[in-house]
């Protein structure tokens, strides 16, 4: 629906002296949202949590990754972005409980929807739609003015902006009181399992997730492997994923691109530097090893082998 873009354009509104953090959840597993919203601005600290959603497993990976952010970053404002089959609502009562009660100055709920989607007759979960109820606002982006979703879906009206999420302002955003200094000094840690050294510049790192919302596949490439923006264009353009997620070292520059099922890549610079990150959903399993020749069809070759 838009919730990255949204983030990625309120960061830019932080003022000079204060650090901001954002934490991520996202379906698939190798964490290309935080590489979406990197930025040279060393006052925004980014942590994610990969796979499936904040709230499962009794909260356990979201308790662990927000203490280590905030232990880390010590941030004046922090935004949580949960994945879009995430449970807000959920994840708003694990805040208001300890460790967290009394530390954070939690605001009231934002939601990004997606009107043309709803428009075009797709309903929200069930989960999402009473979280939409009890919202401190609702974003209606990619749509101009077409109220009548309110009554069709059963919507609130209230505390509701009809705009693109590139235009929302800063001060729109329901903010109840002024935040407090955040952190946690107990050691809270647990591994990275994909870690951060490269090793071996040929190695692809690939990780599959088959879950009961759908599948995904991710792949992580050595910073200094180059990728063909045409070739790794025409390899998307057939496939049947619903959602694309890219971050890559090409030969024009670093770039990225987040795509909807039917979208044409359309590539922006990106601050990210540290390893090229992609990611697919789709609906159904898929081959992986039919996938991962694809992309490396994409790959540039290196001149030092030669």
């Amino acid at each position: 629906a838009g919730k990255t873009s949204l983030i990625r354009h309120l960061l830019t509104c932080k003022p000079a002296d204060e650090r901001w953090a954002v934490l991520i959840n996202e379906f698939g597993l190798v964490g290309i949202d935080a590489a979406l919203l990197a930025t040279a601005d060393d006052g925004i600290a980014i942590g994610e949590i990969a796979g499936g959603c904040l709230c499962c497993v009794n909260g356990a990976p979201f308790q662990i990754g927000l203490a280590r952010l905030l232990r880390s970053a010590r941030p004046d404002r922090l935004f949580i972005e949960p994945s879009g089959l995430g449970h807000p609502l959920q994840i708003l009562a694990q805040l208001g409980e300890a460790p967290w009660r009394g530390v954070l100055a939690v605001q009231p709920l934002v939601m990004v929807l997606d009107a043309l989607a709803l428009r075009a007759g797709n309903a929200l979960p069930a989960v999402q739609l009473e979280a939409a109820r009890t919202a401190g606002l609702l974003i209606m982006n990619k749509a101009s003015d077409i109220h009548e979703l309110c009554i069709s879906k059963n919507l609130p009206t209230a505390q509701m902006l009809w705009r693109d999420v590139d235009e929302i302002r800063f001060d729109q955003l329901p903010i109840v009181d002024k935040p407090v200094a955040l952190f946690v000094d107990k050691p809270i840690d647990s591994p990275n399992a994909l870690g951060d050294l490269w090793v071996d510049k040929s190695r692809v790192r690939c990780q599959v997730q088959d879950h009961p919302d759908g599948w995904s596949i991710g792949w992580r490439l050595h910073p200094q492997v180059q990728l063909d923006l045409q070739t790794l264009g025409r390899w998307l353009e057939n496939e049947s994923w619903h959602r694309a997620k890219l971050v890559i070292h090409s030969t024009q520059g670093w770039r990225s691109s987040n795509l909807l099922a039917g979208q044409t890549a359309q590539w922006r610079p990106s601050e990210w530097r540290r390893d090229s990150r992609v990611e697919l959903i789709f609906d159904t399993s898929q081959d992986a090893t039919r996938l991962q020749q694809g992309l490396l069809r994409a790959q540039v070759p290196d001149p030092s082998q030669d």
